[in-house]
């Protein structure tokens, strides 16, 4: 269920930021990428040890810097970060023994992180392919 759930998120939240013009600024996605990676800082909390909680820093510090990267430097690398963030989800479990980690988290998350990110690149593609052609 938390992988249904985590695409139909996805497109219905990417599907509105992009229909209600919300994601033309060039902070929208690298914004939403800092949040994502951020969750696991508050499970931290949960789980309440300082070995987790400087863990999942470091963890956050990798995607937040690529967050930063894909707004100052090229937006793709905020896309590919927010595809990797997906990918680790899936096997986060083997990095940091976070307890405050929902069970059904990590599917969901997965899902959400992965589907956002080819949701974004279709829409980058396609504007992209629309300014060429109207040029």
């Amino acid at each position: 269920m938390e992988y249904i759930v985590g695409i139909t998120l996805a497109l219905l939240f990417c599907g509105a930021a992009a229909g209600l013009g919300m994601d033309r600024e060039r902070v929208f996605y690298p914004a939403v990428l800092i949040a994502v990676a951020s969750y696991y800082l508050a499970f931290a909390v949960v789980d309440g040890r300082n070995e987790v909680m400087r863990s999942e820093v470091a963890i956050a510090a990798i995607f937040i810097a690529g967050a930063v990267a894909g707004f100052k430097v090229n937006p793709w690398i905020a896309v590919v970060a927010l595809a990797g963030h997906g990918v680790m989800d899936g096997f986060h479990h083997h990095l940091v023994h976070n307890t405050g980690v929902p069970q059904v988290w990590p599917g969901f998350c997965m899902t959400f992180d992965v589907t956002a990110a080819a949701f974004v690149a279709w829409v980058m593609l396609a504007r992209a392919r629309a300014k060429r052609e109207s040029s």
